[in-house]
Parts: structure tokens; sequence; C-alpha cells
């Protein structure tokens, strides 16, 4: 037994609640010492995700303090910073949630091996995912590499209870000195859009609770019918919430299991998307060259583009296509975009353009506030044909089709278009006030011919995918 401190290292796992590593270390008794890194990993986050982290460490930072504790803040290398940590308090334990991408692996493997030679106690938990990506096998011992059958392994398997709030921290006997959140400036790459994409967003473990809430008691029961339908406002919303892990997976899993045992209509097919966040980490895991790789090897001599300016017209929400636009604007607006949406601008860049699906996931990764390293790779990947369990190369989403099937009356384009109405919207008319100014976009300029016309891109990308399929 010791009465040392404890230091908690606090990465993306900001909330009290069901909270494997900060329940235990409340269950010793030892003084705590909260710290989170602005290490070369979040230095290296895009934009709007490393802007989405401060706010949600900020909103952290007041709920320890709720609880008498504090968040440290502390700048540079992760490992330097924790041994600096231990000689100033004295502590003798250095506890984390785990992560794994490879970097965050990687990162934290060096550190564990470091500290562990120094006598330290430093120990990883779980609690970012609902299965630890090494636990779920195949029959024959080795990973999943297809949904479906992943789904089936884990649909029955428990999750266990979820944990008690921690209501309680013992300080220290002195509290560490601590950097200020905002000269971190961690907002500062959003430049003038911040201010337009802080107002979408819903910080903060009480936020997410509420959100989730919200999403059981009333649009659960329509998520399997009108999840697709970005002008429905059907899904849960809870991604930018579990990327900072303002609320914990088992949290979610259990209470839409909660609503299926209730007979809420949609609430299996929501379970189901939950376990494919899952199964996106598991590959992760497994093949670590997914978000820098083609997957499937004989890809690597397809000829995709690289930049062009019929790209950068993708980024800007210029293309031509409406629910390409759309999609695209809207990210820029509120740092998110519907699924449905993502899939069609996915496929029209890398199939309708011929361009290197790594360009779209760069872009994604820095304009997301729901940034998420395994869906992003996997779900690039997915679009493309390049990766696992991969829609068929011959699969090309047509916008026009898909706007016609999932935005029928125009709601969503016109939200997010402003071109498309006399009288366009607050939200339609933010995307100019957002975008840098060297676009130089004027809603008065007029609707963009399109990019190529989709009979011709279709064309083109059956041809060189074909090519490539033979």
């Amino acid at each position: 037994m010791t009465d040392a401190p404890l230091i908690l290292w606090f990465r993306r796992d900001l909330r009290l609640a069901d909270h494997p590593m900060l329940a235990a270390a409340a269950e010793t008794g030892r003084p705590v010492v909260a710290v989170a890194i602005l290490d070369d990993l979040a230095e290296r986050l895009g934009a709007a995700p490393k802007w989405r982290w401060g706010a949600a460490l900020g909103a952290f930072a007041a709920r320890l303090e709720a609880i008498g504790a504090r968040l440290i803040l502390r700048r540079g290398p992760a490992l330097d910073v924790l041994a600096a940590l231990v000689a100033e308090t004295g502590a003798s334990g250095v506890w984390w949630s785990r992560l794994y991408d490879p970097a965050s692996k990687a990162r934290d493997a060096e550190v564990k091996a470091a500290l562990r030679a120094l006598g330290i106690d430093a120990r990883s938990f779980p609690g970012f995912l609902l299965h630890e990506p090494w636990t779920v096998e195949t029959g024959q011992g080795g990973p999943y590499k297809v949904y479906s059958p992943y789904w089936r392994a884990v649909r029955d398997r428990g999750v266990g209870a979820p944990l008690p709030t921690v209501t309680r921290l013992r300080p220290p006997a002195a509290w560490p000195e601590s950097d200020r959140l905002e000269d971190w400036a961690l907002g500062a790459e959003m430049r003038r859009g911040l201010e337009i994409v802080a107002g979408h967003a819903c910080v903060g473990e009480e936020a997410a609770a509420g959100r989730l809430t919200g999403f059981l008691e009333g649009r659960i029961g329509r998520y399997g019918a009108e999840r697709d339908l970005p002008g429905a406002e059907a899904t849960s919303g809870l991604s930018e919430n579990l990327a900072q892990g303002e609320v914990g997976p088992r949290q979610v899993w259990l209470g839409a299991a909660r609503a299926m045992e209730e007979g809420a209509a949609g609430a299996e097919t929501f379970l189901k998307e939950l376990v494919w966040r899952e199964f996106t980490y598991h590959l992760l895991h497994h093949f670590p060259d997914l978000a820098r790789s083609n997957w499937r090897a004989e890809w690597d001599a397809f000829p995709w583009r690289g930049e062009s300016p019929q790209a950068e017209r993708w980024r800007r929400g210029m293309t031509g296509e409406p629910f390409v636009d759309a999609g695209m604007r809207e990210l820029y607006v509120t740092g998110r975009m519907h699924n449905r949406v993502r899939m069609v601008v996915a496929s029209y860049l890398t199939k309708h353009l011929l361009t290197d699906w790594r360009l779209g996931l760069a872009w994604f990764e820095d304009c997301l506030i729901d940034w998420d390293p395994a869906a992003n790779a996997m779900g690039w990947q997915w679009v493309a044909g390049s990766g696992p369990d991969a829609a068929p190369y011959f699969r090309v989403f047509n916008p026009a089709t898909q706007a016609k099937k999932f935005d029928p009356e125009g709601a969503y384009r016109r939200r997010f278009v402003a071109e498309l109405s006399r009288g366009p919207g607050p939200e339609a008319l933010a995307f100019f006030e957002a975008a840098p100014r060297r676009w130089r976009l004027d809603p008065g300029a007029g609707y963009p011919e399109p990019v190529i016309s989709l009979e011709a891109g279709r064309a083109q990308a059956l041809a060189a995918y074909g090519q490539r399929a033979g």
C-alpha cells in the first residue's frame, strides 16, 4: 500500500462516468494528479480536431474542478512531461486509457517501458472501445476482415455493467504548475471559421449525455428508416463525443440495447453502426498501415490522380454537383458531414475524379470535429474499393440519383448551397463567412458548371477500374 499520488494522463477519455481508469484510481483513495499533454501527436492534429480536443479539455477541466480536482496542462514530449511530474509530485504510478492508432501505440509503448524502468507503475486501461481489438478472433485464431461475421461474433457478447460516475478525487499535497489552455491556441488554425463551426459543436460530458438521452427517447425509433436522409436529423450525433471520450461506448451500447428490448424499431441498426466503429479499430490494430496504404496490394498500381484544380474544387464545395457541394459545405460550416453524404462525396472524388483516396482522407482529417483515425481510413478505403470488405470497384455513386433518393425535396441541398435559393438561409451563407478569403468565393457569383458530366465521370471510372480488375 502506498499514499503516493497517481498521475492520470487524459487523452480521448474526457468524462467522469463509466471510466475504467478513473474509477480504479478513485478506488485506491490515493491523491490524483490529472494531466493533459500537448505533445507532437497532438500538435499534428488537423485544424478542426485540434480545436475540438481543446474545447473538450476545457469542459473536462470544469468537471474536474467540480469534484475537487484539477486538470494540469503541460506541453512537450509525453515521456519528458510525465517524468517531470513524477519528480515534482512523488507519484509512484502513471495511468492512461488506451488508444489504438499506430502513432499513439508506439508512443505509449515507449512511455510505458521507460517509466517501468524507473520503477513507476505505468499502466493502461480499456474504455475507448467495447471490446479490445485482440480479444475478438475468428475460429482460426486470426483477425476478422469482413464486417458481417465480426458483428455476429460480438453482438451477444456482454460488455459489463457501467461503472459509477466518479464524484470525488483526493487532491495532492500541492498542485503542480499548469499551462493555460488559452495559451495553447488550439483553435488558431481554424481562423475565421472557428466561431461558425463552434456554434454547431456539442461539447462536454453533460452535453453528450443530453444528446444520448434525446436520441434514445426520440429519434432511435426512426433511425433504421431515416438514417440515410441527411435532412431528417435521425442520427444520434454522438460521433464527436465518442471521438473525445465525452461519452463511453458502453453507455451508448447499453442504452440502445435497452431501447431494442423495449421495441424501438431502429435500435438494432444503430447497434450495428456502433459495432462498425469497433470493426474499424479491430482492423487498424491488426493492420496499422490502413490509413497510409492500399489494403489490397493490387491497387498500388492504380493510376490515382494527385492534386489538381478539380480536386481543389471538390474541397471548396464548387464541383457543380449540388449533393456533393452541400456535403462539402456542411463539413466547412458544421465540422461534420452526414454519413450517406460522406460516401457520395468520397465516391465522387475517387471515381468521377479518379483522385487518390488519401487526398480526401487528409481533407477530412483537417476539417472534421468528429475525426476518428480508424473510421476515416476505413471509410475512404471502403468507398475507393481498395480496402477491406470494400464496395465493389464498379459501384459508382451517382450524386444526382443519390440526391433524388435521399434528399427528394432538396431541403438538404438548399440548406447548405446558397446559390440554389433566392433567399438562402444562414447556414448556406455561413459557408462564405467560414471559407478562407483566398478562395474568393461570393454567393452572388452564380453556381458553377459541373467539373465533369456524371455520365463521362462514370464511364472513365469504369474504364480505369475495369482495366485494373482485368
